[in-house]
Order: C-alpha cells, then structure tokens, then sequence
C-alpha cells in the first residue's frame, strides 16, 4: 500500500548512532527537535514515541480529567479520540464536513454552545449511553480537530469557537507535516499539535511522534511526562508526577531527522504521484476524487483517498466499494476501506451505545472511501496500472 522513501543517508543517519554511547535522550533526539520546531515556525518541538502519545500528553496538558468532554470527530484513526479515554474523559462527536471529510465547524460550533449551556439541548450531544448520567453536567474542555489525509481542518472558524467558550485547540497534524492553512503551516495553528512518523507517513522514523506548542510551561510538562515524570530539577530516579515511557529513541531520532532535511522533496514526490491519479481518474463515473478547500493552501498528501459511488441495486452503500475492492485484490493491487468510523468501532458501540445513524455523512464516508496504493515512491507505470484496473473494476 506505501513504501517508506528511505536513502543512504537515512541508513547512514541510523548506523552512525549505533558507534555512539547515546541510544536514548541523546543529542539526535535534540537536534531533531530543534530542526522540527524551526521548519513548523514554532517554539517548542517535543519528540515521543507515537502520535498517539503525543495527543494523550497534550490532553493531560490541557487539563483534560474524568467525565470532562472533548468535541471531536468520529472519522479519523482511533487514537485520536483514545487519547481523550486514556485520561477518563468523554469524546463528544460532531459529523464531518461532506467535501474535505474534516470535522464540520457549524456543528461544533452548535455542540459548544449547546453543551456550555447544559440541560436538554446539551444531551442531545452526549453518547448515547451515558445521556442522563451525572457527567453530563460536566465541564466542555477542547476541540480536538483531526487534519484528515493530510488536509487542515477549518481552524479559523474552529478557533473563533474555542475563544467564544474559552476551550483549548488540540490539532491533531498526524497525517499533515507540510500542510498550510490560509498560508500558516499546520501545527501553529492550535495550543499544541502532534505530528506522527510511522512509515507510511510523509517522513518516518519508524515510529515516533512530535508535539508543537508556543507554549513555554506544556512544553516542559511534556518533556517531564514522556520521561516518566522526571523534571529536569529531580535527581536520579526522583518523579515529580505521574508520566509514561514515551521517549523518543536515538535512532528513530536520527532517521526522523534525516528524513526531515529532505521534506520538500518529499512532499513534492507525493504531490506528483497525486497529481498523476487526479489526471487518470477525474471524470471517471464512480469515482469523487479528492477535494481539497481553497483554505487549503498546501496539500500534504498522506494517503490517496477516492470515493466509490454505491453501486446500483445494492442494499448498503459499501458493497459497491467492497466489490470494487475484490477487483482489485484480484488483479493483485491493494486497497483499504478508509476509515471505519470511530464511534462504529465494537468498542465505542459498546462503552457508549452508538449506533448507525447517528454521524450520516462520516458513515457514509466510511462506507464508500478507498484507500488507493501511494507513496513518494510510485512510479507513473504503477499508478496507470492501478487506474486501469480500478476503471474497469467499475464498468
């Protein structure tokens, strides 16, 4: 599905570690940081192990506790609403925006409103299971965007909400290293931002994640917390707080940093080989390539999503996808339903008592968007083949 862009320099980056006496909190994991925070045009850069990490640290940043609501969306990859149950805390959902898939900002704004007032217009909001419990008197927090497929939500209008009820911005930048929104790159754009390295995204350490913040005070607490609650006062094995194994290790950090000196070639790769599936399938019947917002002053492209029409006589919208799936699996290509919706995950049904109706548009994406093969690596061959193949898949 996505080969990793990897060089000798990379390999090298790595091996050079390894002749050191430094494997973890070393001068890589400095230098990465610095150079991140410099090429984001923020203060601070705080390596982790995972983008998941990232955003349960700046939930705990943010004050988040027990039965405390976070609005944020259902289409995204797990974690980004985990992160909010790590801490006890409640993920509220809003539905998406139908053309950019990013969560709908009229409705958080409605959601914000209706949940600071409290009473019966705020349930209507809660998940459905815990409606008439005592945490629905709870305090409204965050808004936690998610920059899906490497385009930035709506952050104007997201943070005009939080201004108006006095809430933190949490990005969620995973998937968008490089993006720009109205011409300011993704991660300045809210109190803290995570960034995420696994290999299939736009650089890769391997694993590993990054939080941004301007903030002087997060940025030490995410440094004691990712280093099991040490300060940088505490003595030897003395922990002021609670913290977690989230360290980013030195080779990760090497290759993380490797990587990062040749992100505009990277992204330039990715936005060529999109570029070429945009060329091969606009206009296609069937297919909804994707959109990107005139907000969106530059695409970070992390994975190549199409839309799949549902296809005549089916009962349920994903079987026209599903089928187109099998097509392709048979000619030997890969594909991926992209996302499942969050609050459809069994777990999420269970805890909270979703179910199907309840975020249409999400589901709806759930149900028709396909994960095409991309990387920086594609070559123009493969993605005619690709195209070929999806094409007559639909005929």
């Amino acid at each position: 599905m996505s080969s990793p862009d990897l060089t000798a320099a990379d390999v090298a980056a790595v091996n050079d570690v390894l002749e050191t006496r430094y494997l973890s909190l070393g001068p890589q994991l400095v230098a990465f940081e610095e150079a991140f925070a410099a090429a984001v045009g923020v203060r601070h850069a705080v390596g982790v192990n995972s983008g998941t990490s990232g955003l349960h640290l700046s939930v705990i940043a943010a004050g988040i506790e027990e039965n405390d609501l976070v609005i944020t969306t259902p289409f995204s990859f797990i974690a980004s609403a985990n992160c909010v149950l790590f801490e006890r805390a409640i993920p509220i959902f809003v539905d998406v925006d139908p053309q950019t898939l990013n969560i709908d900002p009229a409705q958080v704004a409605q959601a914000a409103d209706h949940l600071s007032r409290g009473g019966d217009a705020a349930k209507r909001w809660l998940p459905p299971a815990i409606r008439n419990s005592q945490c629905a008197s709870r305090h409204l927090k965050a808004i936690l965007p998610v920059d899906a497929f490497g385009q930035p939500a709506d952050y104007d209008a997201i943070r005009a909400v939080a201004v108006e009820h006095d809430l933190w911005v949490i990005e969620d930048s995973c998937e968008a290293i490089g993006a720009t929104y109205k011409g300011r790159p993704a991660g300045t754009l809210g109190d803290a931002a995570v960034f995420a390295f696994y290999p299939n995204k736009q650089i890769t350490a391997g694993e590993g994640g990054m939080i941004v913040t301007d903030r002087d005070d997060w940025a030490a607490l995410f440094r004691s917390l990712r280093n099991q609650g040490r300060d940088v006062f505490d003595a030897w094995l003395n922990h002021t707080r609670l913290g977690y194994n989230y360290r980013l290790d030195e080779m990760s950090a090497a290759l993380g940093l490797s990587q990062l000196k040749r992100i505009e070639e990277l992204l330039e790769k990715r936005e060529r080989v999109a570029g070429w599936y945009k060329q091969r399938l606009a206009g296609v019947e069937g297919i909804q390539v994707p959109y990107v917002a005139p907000s969106t002053t530059r695409m970070s492209w992390f994975v190549y999503v199409v839309r799949i029409a549902p296809a005549m006589g089916c009962i349920a919208p994903a079987m026209g996808r599903d089928r187109v799936m099998q097509a392709l699996k048979a000619r030997g290509i890969p594909s991926r339903p992209y996302f499942t919706p969050i609050h459809l995950q069994p777990f999420y049904r269970e805890r909270f008592g979703y179910q199907r109706g309840r975020f249409p548009v999400t589901e709806m994406a759930g149900d028709t968007c396909l994960a095409l093969p991309f990387s920086g690596v594609m070559e123009e061959r493969q993605v005619d083949r690709v195209c070929a193949v999806l094409r007559d898949a639909l005929t």
